[in-house]
């Protein structure tokens, strides 16, 4: 791009969905090990914008050690005739976007989670400030966005002075998502979907409803309204609802038609309020992701800053990966932690009574919403490590999934998975599996494997 012949590397959609590992890195912004880390856009009036500004609060890429991770916030002041506080989030998650436009420059996840690194590479040819990075951000939200007619731009590494900014964004963050509860599906004339994360996920649509938050939790049924008037040929647009097929498990014609349309025919169906079936696909930039625990018929929750491992033995990062990529997975489910709050939360499967097992701080987030007699009989971390220790607190403190152990013995439990359409099972792709039979070793290269049906059951230990 022209524009950018000032900018010492390349600019351009190429780059989008590019990864940078840690051993090809030069310097982390935010991520998972790092608390303080945020992207806000706050909508101004023209006086209070001094157009193309660029500060640095803190550190620049140049000063940072190689290989180190740093707390970060972008912080964006907009102002035009037509910007108006309802755009804010639109404006903010193109953050992501245009990042990812910049050769060596990785931008995943949203809001307090942003997580971007910058590769040796691209340091090397000379993207050693953050004075490049605002150029290009401001240039391209000028050009793809024309209704910004200023726009000003802060980075902040400060570990002191990032840290009010983050604690106000979050405030505001949450004060947003507020402003969009209380309109119902039913209510509304028309969904909005976004393939923003196809350069990660090439399959997967965000279908956002008022009760169905995106994945990432950055955008409403508000938000993709106002994007999809803004910017008719952008990431955000609309879906006619058309019939509604099934109001449990929340599937519409118009949702099915779409979403096929723009998945270039991989995803055929979605039910909206289900972890089973014909679950929402999932990116990679979801908050959080719920999990089927067959040994209890009942559902755990995890979101993206839990470091432990959660009472099924996996870690959030394998969670994810088991539901990322733009698949429709079997009792895995990326999630906004909004959905939580929705009444619509995992309808078809019993909502929160199907709910297990989450980690305190997410379900002190949400516990106004949760239903009075269940705030003491889902388990956390702080109760249950294990399998075993979620057993015994879900029986001490008699949650609804007992009742229906009752009804079967434990080791019909563990088979309670919904039998699910052979096209809804993933195929499992591997670039190489060892197989070790008759005493030789195969190696199958590029191996596709799918099934028919899966069946999980609980194995009985011998008696010794």
């Amino acid at each position: 791009m022209s524009m950018f012949q000032d900018i010492p590397v390349d600019v351009g959609v190429i780059y989008e969905g590019e990864r940078i590992r840690r051993q090809d890195m030069q310097v982390e912004l935010g991520g998972p090990n790092i608390e303080t880390k945020f992207e806000l856009v706050r909508a101004k009036s023209l006086k209070e914008v001094e157009d193309n500004k660029i500060t640095i609060i803190g550190p620049d890429i140049k000063d940072a050690k190689e290989g180190s991770s740093l707390p970060f916030g972008i912080y964006i002041k907009v102002a035009g005739k037509q910007i108006e506080e309802g755009l804010e989030g639109v404006v903010e998650r193109r953050i992501h976007e245009y990042c990812n436009f910049i050769e060596g420059f990785m931008h995943l996840n949203q809001r307090y989670d942003i997580w971007l690194r910058l590769s040796k590479k691209s340091f090397q040819k000379g993207l050693n400030s953050f004075e490049h990075i605002g150029k290009v951000l401001q240039r391209l939200f000028k050009s793809e966005l024309p209704i910004i007619e200023k726009i000003e731009i802060t980075f902040i590494t400060d570990p002191e002075r990032v840290r009010e900014p983050w604690k106000e964004a979050l405030k505001i963050y949450e004060a947003r998502d507020a402003k969009a509860r209380g309109m119902k599906d039913e209510e509304a004339d028309k969904f909005y979907g976004c393939t923003l994360c196809q350069s990660f996920a090439p399959t997967h649509v965000c279908v956002i409803t008022p009760q169905r938050y995106s994945n990432c939790g950055s955008i409403s049924w508000f938000d993709g309204r106002a994007s999809a008037r803004v910017d008719p040929k952008g990431p955000v647009f609309e879906i006619e609802k058309g019939e509604l097929l099934d109001p449990i498990k929340g599937e519409y014609s118009g949702v099915d038609e779409a979403v096929k349309k723009k998945s270039l025919g991989e995803i055929n169906k979605v039910w909206l309020y289900t972890a089973f079936g014909y679950p929402h696909t999932s990116c990679g930039c979801f908050e959080a992701a719920a999990f089927y625990i067959p040994e209890v018929d009942g559902f755990g929750l995890v979101h993206r800053g839990f470091k432990e491992a959660t009472v099924n033995g996996l870690p959030f990062s394998t969670i994810a990966d088991s539901t990322a990529g733009g698949r429709q997975v079997d009792g895995f489910h990326g999630i906004s932690v909004e959905y939580m709050r929705s009444p619509k939360f995992l309808q078809t499967d019993g909502g929160w009574n199907r709910v297990v097992w989450i980690p305190a701080s997410i379900k002190e987030r949400v516990k106004d919403f949760l239903p009075k007699e269940l705030g003491d009989k889902i388990a956390t971390e702080n109760e249950a490590k294990t399998i075993e220790d979620l057993k015994t607190f879900l029986k001490d403190r008699g949650h609804p999934v007992v009742e229906k152990w009752k009804a079967r013995p434990p080791e019909a439990v563990a088979e309670a998975v919904p039998e699910v359409a052979p096209e809804a099972i993933p195929v499992a792709q591997l670039p190489t599996m060892p197989v070790t039979a008759g005493g030789f070793r195969i190696i199958l290269k590029d191996a596709k494997i799918s099934a028919k049906k899966v069946i999980i059951k609980v194995e009985k230990k011998a008696e010794k």
